[in-house]
């Protein structure tokens, strides 16, 4: 039996704060108990703060902390979030949405898909995302919580505020924030662990376990402990993103829109009290003067703040937990915010530590289940988020012309070839994307060449009549829900009579 290669750990050091940092802090101040919770951040040094939408994870991390979602979305001006529409992306001047809900009705041997194509070459089948009853819902600017979660959503948050908010929970809870700057880490000379952080006013931060989360320097996991970084910009080529927020012009949607442009693509978030706007690009396909041009021009509202250029690297670190560290957010890698999974990645590093806890001393078996895992989950999004790139009609510029031509990870490949000849989608390792993969390669335009034989035991018409009434099902549901806009009035009603 391998023996531990630390001892029973009393402090949690967090490095860095921001949305990783607070959402750790709060996180293991709430649930472990007979730990000294320590967040150490600079106010001179600056977050990026722009990790607006979510998807529906955070949900179940709400829920593991007892988070009021009234209060949560009156303290981050929230809106409800029911998926992204992206527009451009299959074509010039076409559109889909990728809704959170499942799509139609399963049978035990084939996905609704399979019914779908049918019904397509039948000429009896709408489009596909008229049979989710969240995409539905989008379209027509509807929400409304529905009994046992039959509407599955998310939010749209202002990432400042939300840092703020958890920091306030953390600080209820016990955390304690040290003010300071991190000039020196300290290693453990004989175990070669993390051992202290000296800060720039010579204090000297003790701890037994690390949270790296200072964001792109990677100050404990890369510059100190050397994990080592996996560069996948051969897949993903984009390494710049400018962001500004403007006054809101109309009443906000419950959802996304992701525009694609002939270098990358463009986000609009909406929130309560104002819009996101960001353009993520490839500086090998466009300059930064024209990005922010390109920007400026398309935005709606007047602009609330100066356009923010942010630069970075798609990959992952080699190691997440190295030694005594965890790197979490930024530190542990970067994935454009395509499909919002950067909190929701964050969050999954924080659960996953958390089930594996190093209660009695850091256990190295302990440690390669957490890389294994976290390498899993994101290589799953990385191939996700590449088939937005990859399987598209788009040929209209240097940038897609590259993406629609380069070579996919066998991962995707194999995905892409299975969907495409058989219709057929397979969920692995409890991976986050399940009917999304269908959704996207529907939405882009990849079709099935074949339908599951099962199909057929149906006529014409009990097929027709299955797939009307769920169409029909869908409509009547949304048609009974109260416009967005108005059930977020009601959500700020629920706090003011309760205050």
């Amino acid at each position: 039996m391998n023996a531990p290669l630390s001892n029973k750990p009393r402090r949690v050091v967090i490095a860095g704060g921001g949305t990783a940092g607070w959402m750790a802090a709060a996180a293991m101040s709430k649930l472990i108990k007979d730990i000294d919770v320590v967040l150490v951040e600079s106010d001179a040094i600056g977050t990026i703060g722009v990790g607006e939408a979510t998807i529906p994870t955070l949900l179940y991390f709400h829920q593991l902390l007892g988070i009021n979602e009234a209060e949560f979305l009156q303290a981050t001006q929230g809106t409800f979030k029911l998926g992204i529409q992206f527009e451009n992306w299959r074509d010039k001047n076409q559109h889909y949405i990728h809704a959170f809900g499942v799509t139609g009705q399963d049978c035990w041997a084939a996905g609704f898909q399979h019914f779908w194509v049918k019904g397509q070459q039948l000429g009896i089948a709408n489009d596909f995302g008229d049979y989710c009853l969240e995409q539905v819902a989008a379209c027509h600017n509807k929400f409304a919580h529905l009994p046992n979660n039959g509407l599955n959503y998310a939010y749209h948050i202002d990432a400042t505020r939300y840092a703020a908010y958890l920091r306030s929970l953390s600080e209820a809870h016990g955390a304690k924030r040290i003010e300071g700057k991190i000039t020196r880490v300290n290693l453990d000379p004989k175990t070669h662990f993390i051992q202290n952080l000296v800060l720039d006013n010579g204090q000297c931060i003790e701890g037994d376990v690390f949270i790296d989360c200072t964001g792109q320097r990677a100050l404990l996991i890369e510059q100190t402990l050397h994990a080592g970084f996996e560069d996948w910009s051969h897949w993903l080529p984009q390494d710049s993103a400018i962001a500004v927020q403007t006054h809101s012009t109309e009443a906000p949607k419950p959802y996304t829109r992701s525009i694609a442009h002939e270098s990358g693509w463009q986000w609009r978030i909406p929130l309560q009290h104002r819009m996101g706007n960001g353009i993520v690009y490839s500086s090998r396909y466009e300059s930064d003067a024209s990005a922010e041009e390109r920007l400026l021009n398309s935005i709606q509202g007047d602009t609330i703040t100066s356009p923010r250029k942010i630069k970075f690297q798609t990959g992952t670190r080699r190691k997440h937990w190295h030694k005594n560290c965890v790197a979490l957010g930024l530190a542990s890698g970067f994935l454009e915010p395509l499909e919002s999974t950067s909190i929701h990645l964050i969050q999954q590093g924080i659960v996953r530590f958390l089930r594996l806890f190093p209660a009695n001393g850091i256990l190295q078996a302990d440690i390669d289940e957490f890389n294994q895992q976290t390498r899993d989950d994101i290589a799953s999004i990385r191939d996700f988020i590449i088939l937005h790139y990859a399987v598209t009609e788009r040929r209209d510029s240097d940038f897609w012309r590259h993406c629609t031509s380069m070579e996919l990870p066998d991962s995707l490949a194999h995905r892409i070839a299975l969907f495409a000849q058989t219709g057929r989608v397979f969920r692995k390792n409890n991976e986050l994307f399940d009917d999304s993969w269908m959704q996207v390669m529907i939405g882009q335009g990849l079709i099935p060449a074949a339908y599951h034989p099962i199909v057929d035991n149906m006529s014409e018409d009990e097929l027709d009549r299955f797939l009307t009434q769920i169409k029909h099902t869908e409509a009547d549901k949304v048609a009974r829900l109260p416009s967005h806009a108005q059930y977020l009035d009601y959500m700020a009603n629920q706090v003011k009579r309760a205050g």
